[in-house]
């Protein structure tokens, strides 16, 4: 009984093979264009006074790279273009995605979307957007007549 138990540990070097076969026959067949496509890794978080948005985005500079706000909308957009220092045909696999890319964020409403800052450092894009300045409570002082 023994004899005949896989562990499926096992099967992954034959399950590896198999996928690298089947992806160099769909590239044969539909050309790289197949790629999915890239979407770098975005983080958002929100601090007490603005809302940090982080997008990794090696290979690329600052003028690779355009930031928008339109209505409540944050988007980041751009391109990374394929490298050709060698012929595509000696490649055995490509893994990183280049083209265009875009992502977006719906802004919360405490935010104030003329209030944007964008800097790029070391393949990494930091966004920021300030916190709208809270409504303070006015007392009104009531006059006799």
């Amino acid at each position: 009984m023994k004899d005949r138990i896989m562990l499926w540990g096992d099967a992954l070097p034959d399950v590896r093979f198999f996928d690298d076969r089947f992806e160099r026959l769909i590239e044969r067949t539909f050309g790289r264009e197949r790629q999915t496509p890239w979407m770098p890794p975005m983080d958002v978080f929100e601090t007490e006074d603005k809302l940090v948005v982080t997008l990794e985005l090696p290979g690329l500079v600052a003028e690779d790279v355009e930031v928008s706000v339109e209505d409540s909308t944050l988007t980041v957009s751009g391109k990374r273009e394929f490298a050709n220092e060698v012929n595509e045909e000696h490649y055995h696999r490509i893994e990183r995605r280049y083209g265009a890319f875009s992502r977006a964020v719906t802004l919360p409403p405490q935010v104030d979307p003329a209030k944007v800052d964008a800097r790029f450092e070391a393949g990494v894009l930091t966004v920021e957007v300030a916190k709208a300045e809270k409504a303070k409570p006015k007392k009104i002082q009531v006059k006799a007549k």
